[in-house]
């Protein structure tokens, strides 16, 4: 009997030891998975972007028409877009002139044909209310009034000397934008800002691994080069900037 006892107190020792050998493993399987995880979120992002591109673009109905999610309706946004540049860029038909045919023709076959109608005993066409609702025109002053003062804050905190680093890529943005405006007009600007809103953004969400790879090694690349330059160049022109010049503008 005792023999017996002692054979089934090893065998249950051994079961024992499997199971606490198989929760072992299982708890370094959900270790690994976590390790992975973390370091999958670490993933470079460019522009330090932590939200997919739909949601970088508000998530809503103009998201999807920016990254093609409605091809018809972004095709025809597009569509309207280049052939208004057609005609008042390459046609140079005037803005109020083509206003004002549209609206005459357009008014004109609605009255002939609201007036026909009477004399052949058949309804009148249909003719939509169109109004502008309130809500919208709210949403979009006030985030353009957000984004100005953004503005205006960046400008002040720049022009009071506080970033050099802001300072640059600010004169650097400017001069690329007045070289663009000297070779186009604003139409012109308008319409290719609108060709790259609605191509850029889907290409790098088709394509988002392979540009946030190579976003990283350019960042890499730009911050040592500015490294070389803040060591060699700008520390020595602050170093001569006088150190009360800044708190007597504060």
């Amino acid at each position: 009997m005792a023999e017996e006892n002692k054979h089934e107190e090893s065998i249950m020792e051994k079961i024992a030891e499997k199971i606490h050998g198989h929760d072992n493993s299982s708890s370094s399987d959900s270790d690994d998975e976590k390790k992975a995880s973390s370091i999958k979120t670490k993933i470079y992002r460019l522009f330090g972007r932590e939200k997919p591109v739909h949601k970088v673009f508000g998530g809503g109905k103009p998201a999807d028409i920016f990254l093609w999610r409605n091809k018809k309706v972004s095709g025809g946004v597009l569509g309207a877009a280049t052939l208004s540049w057609i005609l008042f860029e390459l046609l140079q038909y005037n803005l109020l002139t083509l206003f004002g045919h549209i609206s005459i023709l357009a008014l004109a076959v609605l009255f002939l044909w609201s007036s026909a109608t009477t004399f052949i005993h058949k309804k009148p066409p249909h003719i939509p209310e169109v109004h502008i609702p309130e809500e919208v025109v709210l949403q979009l002053a006030s985030g353009l009034r957000i984004e100005i003062n953004r503005g205006f804050t960046l400008l002040r905190h720049i022009a009071l000397g506080r970033d050099l680093k802001k300072f640059l890529m600010v004169i650097a943005g400017l001069w690329v934008l007045s070289k663009v405006g000297s070779s186009c007009n604003f139409l012109t600007l308008v319409y290719s800002a609108t060709v790259l809103l609605f191509t850029v953004p889907v290409l790098y969400e088709k394509y988002e691994d392979k540009v946030d790879d190579f976003g990283e090694k350019a960042m890499k690349e730009i911050k040592k080069q500015y490294a070389v330059l803040d060591e060699k160049v700008l520390s020595k022109v602050i170093s001569k900037i006088p150190k009360g010049a800044f708190k007597k503008k504060d």
